[in-house]
C-alpha cells in the first residue's frame, strides 16, 4: 500500500472513531479494551477529543498534492463505492427481472380475456331478475342496501345522492344509507336538507352521523352495517361521495350475486368525469384505465382475486360477516376486508362493462396524499397479513403464492422501490462513478417493454407516454416513502386524508390550459422535496455532460425538469380548498 493510502485508510479509521466516540453507547465496559485507539474517553472530555481527532485526521491528509488528492478520490470511488453500488444495482436487476415477468404475464392474461371473449356472463351465470312476477311482485328483488360515506362534500353530495336515489329498484326493496362524518355543521345541515328532500318523494333514504371519527371510513362503514335494517338486506353496494351509478347499476351487478352463491363481491370500473380537465388527471387515467384493464382483469379471469376498490362495487352482507366486517387499523379497509373475505374461500369478479362516473384529484398534492394512503396502506396490510395468509386452510397453495408474491410483494413492495431506487437515486449517482456497470437490458430493455406493456392496453393515450412516464418518475419518490413508511411502521404510514372534489367547478372553465398553477400563497405552492431533487438531478446530468460519459444526461435533464414542474406545482388546475 502506497503512503497516500495508508493516510486514507488511518484517515478513515480516525473517522470511525470520531463516530464512536460521539454514540451516546460509545463508553465500554470497565473490562473491554477500546474499540480503536483513541476511544473510551468520557463524555465530558468528548468535545475536546472531537476537536483533537479532526485535527489529527487534517494532520494525516494535509501535504497531499492535486494529483494525490485526485488518486485518492479514485481509489476511494473504485474500492469503497462502486462496490456497494454494484450491489445494489444487481438488486434492482432482480427487482426489474420480477417486475417485468409480472407485468407481462398480467397483460397477456387481460389480452386473453378480450380477444377470446371472456367475459363475465360466459364464466359466471347471469340471469335478469323477473320482476313481472305476479305471485312473488317486488318480493324477486333482493334487499339492498346502498352506502355513501362522506366527509365535508360540499361539491358532491348532491350528486351522490341523486344518483343513488335514481337506481332503477323496486322502493320497497332498497334502502338509501348516507354516513355523513362531516366536521362543518353548515355542510352536515345540507346534506341532511338534501336527505329529507329526497324522503319526502318516497325514497326509503336514512340519514347517519356519529359523535367521533373513530376509524375513518372504515368505522362509517361499521357503524352503518350495525343498524337492524341494514343486516336485513342481502346485498350492499357503496359509492363514494363523488361517484355517480347509472340507473341500471344493481340491475346488472345483483344478478351476478344471486345465481353464483360463492362470489362475496362485484366489482365495477370507475369512469372519470374531468379526466380531460389538465394534465395531471389525464395521466391519472392512465394509470387508472391499465389497473383496470389489466390488474383486476387478470385477477378476477385466473384467481377471482384482486383488490376491492373501495366504492362501486356490490358485496354480500354474509361475506362481510363472515370475514370479520370492517377493520380500521390500515388506511387501506377495503383492500383489507378483501384480503380476508378471499381467505374465507369467497371469490371475486370483476366487470369491465359496468362504469360508474367519478372524479378525478386535480391537485399535484391531493393526488400525492391518496397515492400515500393507498400505497403505504397496501405495504402495511401485507405485514400484516403475511402469516395469516400462509397459515390459512381454505385457499390453495396457488392463490396463496399469488397473494404474497404477485399481489402484495411485487405489485406494492418491488415496483416503488425499483422505480426509486434505480431510475432516480443508483442511476444518477453512477454518473460520477463509472465503475459501476449496468447492464443494458436492466435499464433500457425492460423500461422499453414496461413501457410497451402499458401501451397495448392504452393505445389512444401513446401520445401522453412521454408525460407518463416522467411523472411517474416523480411519484415513484412518495410511494417508495410510503411503501416503506407502511412496511416499517413508520412515520405518518397511518394517516388518513380525504381527498377533496371539485365537482362541477371544473366546467365553469370552458378552456383550461394542461399545466396551470394551483391559486394558493407561495409557500404552499411549493414542494421542496420536489425541488431538492431536481436540484440533484440537475447536478448529475451536468456532470455526465461537462465530465462523465455522456450517457445518461439527457435522460437526467427531462426528469430533472419534471421534479422541477411538480415542485413548483405546476400541475392541476386548482386548489381543491373547501
Amino acid at each position: 500500500m502506497e503512503i497516500w493510502q495508508m493516510r486514507v485508510a488511518l484517515g478513515l479509521l480516525l473517522a470511525v472513531d470520531v463516530a464512536v466516540a460521539i454514540a451516546p453507547s460509545a463508553a465500554p465496559s470497565a473490562d473491554a479494551s477500546p474499540a480503536t485507539p483513541l476511544a473510551g474517553r468520557s463524555t465530558v472530555n468528548q468535545s475536546h477529543y472531537l476537536q483533537e481527532t479532526t485535527s489529527w485526521c487534517l494532520e494525516f491528509l494535509d501535504g497531499l498534492s492535486p494529483d494525490q488528492v485526485y488518486a485518492t478520490w479514485i481509489w476511494v470511488r473504485s474500492h469503497l463505492i462502486a462496490p456497494v453500488l454494484q450491489v445494489v444495482v444487481s438488486l434492482c436487476m432482480i427487482m426489474s427481472v420480477m417486475l417485468v415477468v409480472e407485468a407481462t404475464y398480467m397483460t397477456v392474461v387481460s389480452l386473453g380475456v378480450k380477444l377470446f371473449g371472456w367475459k363475465p356472463e360466459k364464466q359466471y351465470k347471469w340471469e335478469a331478475i323477473k320482476g313481472d312476477d305476479e305471485e312473488l311482485g317486488s318480493l324477486a328483488f333482493p334487499m339492498v342496501l346502498i352506502q355513501i360515506p362522506m366527509f365535508n362534500e360540499l361539491e358532491v353530495y348532491k350528486l351522490s345522492i341523486g344518483a343513488a336515489c335514481g337506481l332503477t329498484w323496486p322502493s320497497n326493496r332498497i334502502i338509501i344509507q348516507v354516513l355523513d362524518d362531516s366536521t362543518n355543521p353548515i355542510i352536515k345541515d345540507l346534506v341532511e336538507l338534501e336527505c329529507k328532500t329526497w324522503e319526502s318523494k318516497g325514497v326509503n333514504i336514512k340519514y347517519v352521523i356519529r359523535s367521533n371519527r373513530k376509524g375513518f371510513k372504515a368505522g362509517s362503514l361499521k357503524i352503518g352495517m350495525q343498524y337492524d335494517y341494514a343486516q336485513q338486506c342481502d346485498f350492499v353496494a357503496i359509492f363514494d361521495a363523488d361517484f355517480q351509478p347509472e340507473p341500471d347499476f344493481l340491475i346488472r351487478t345483483i344478478p351476478f350475486l344471486i345465481h353464483n352463491p360463492k362470489i362475496a363481491l362485484v366489482q365495477a370500473r370507475w369512469d372519470f368525469v374531468n379526466f380531460n380537465t389538465s394534465l395531471i388527471t389525464r395521466i391519472q387515467k392512465m394509470s387508472l384505465d391499465y389497473h383496470f384493464k389489466v390488474e383486476q382483469e387478470s385477477g378476477s379471469a385466473v384467481f377471482a382475486f384482486f383488490s376491492f376498490n373501495g366504492t362501486a362495487g356490490v358485496w354480500r352482507v354474509s361475506a362481510i360477516n363472515e370475514a370479520g366486517g370492517w377493520k380500521d387499523r390500515t388506511t387501506v379497509e377495503d383492500m383489507d376486508l378483501a384480503v380476508r373475505t378471499t381467505l374465507m374461500g369467497w371469490k371475486f369478479l370483476y366487470v369491465g362493462d359496468i362504469k360508474v362516473k367519478s372524479e378525478l384529484p386535480t391537485t399535484f398534492k391531493a393526488y400525492c396524499r391518496q397515492q400515500h394512503r393507498w400505497t403505504g396502506g397496501a405495504a402495511n396490510l401485507f405485514r400484516k397479513m403475511a402469516w395469516e395468509t400462509v397459515i390459512t386452510k381454505d385457499v390453495s397453495l396457488l392463490k396463496k403464492f399469488h397473494m404474497l408474491y404477485s399481489f402484495f410483494f411485487v405489485r406494492r413492495v418491488i415496483a416503488p422501490t425499483v422505480a426509486f431506487l434505480l431510475y432516480c437515486v443508483i442511476l444518477p449517482i453512477s454518473v460520477m462513478v463509472p465503475e459501476v456497470i449496468f447492464p443494458a437490458w436492466g435499464v433500457a430493455y425492460i423500461p422499453t417493454t414496461l413501457t410497451i406493456l402499458n401501451v397495448i392496453r392504452n393505445p389512444r393515450s401513446i401520445h401522453m407516454m412521454p408525460f407518463w412516464i416522467l411523472f411517474e418518475s416523480v411519484m415513484s419518490m412518495h410511494r417508495m416513502k410510503a411503501s416503506m413508511a407502511g412496511l416499517l411502521e413508520a412515520g405518518n404510514f397511518n394517516e388518513w386524508v380525504v381527498t377533496k372534489k371539485v365537482g362541477d367547478t371544473f366546467k365553469e372553465k370552458s378552456e383550461i390550459p394542461l399545466l396551470e398553477t394551483s391559486q394558493t400563497k407561495f409557500t404552499d405552492r411549493v414542494n421542496v422535496p420536489e425541488l431538492g431533487f431536481a436540484v440533484f438531478l440537475f447536478f448529475c446530468a451536468s456532470y455526465d455532460l461537462l465530465l462523465g460519459t455522456r450517457s445518461y444526461y439527457m435522460n437526467l435533464y427531462l426528469q430533472g425538469v419534471a421534479f422541477l414542474v411538480l415542485g413548483f406545482n405546476f400541475s392541476g388546475t386548482f386548489s381543491c380548498s373547501s
